[in-house]
């Protein structure tokens, strides 16, 4: 079941970077079974597991950095809220000036 949101922000800064690290976590655990696997695999395979622990640095580093897309649309201000305005006088006339007197 979706959890359900009172509101339409996107994940905090502390879970966006959480989800982040684990990414990133997992693609270099795999580049270290690639390393590990590297000196008993033969044929093919070597090529393939060389491949991963050469590329897969870079992948993780994308991967981590690319963020989450916003998936719930735009973010919506909530209702109630009255945007104050800088109060005015009811007669704003300006003051005259000495000049004007003249």
């Amino acid at each position: 079941m979706k959890q359900q949101s009172i509101t339409s922000l996107p994940p905090s800064p502390d879970q966006e970077r959480r989800q982040r690290i684990i990414k990133y976590s997992i693609t270099m655990g795999v580049r270290l079974l690639c390393l590990a696997a590297l000196p008993f695999v033969h044929g093919w395979w070597m090529f393939a597991v060389a491949a991963g622990a050469i590329f897969l640095p870079y992948v993780a580093v994308i991967l981590a950095n690319a963020g989450s897309l916003p998936t719930r649309g735009v973010i919506e201000r909530p209702t109630g809220i009255v945007v104050s305005q800088r109060p005015t006088a009811p007669d704003a006339t300006p003051p005259s000036s000495p000049a004007d007197d003249a």
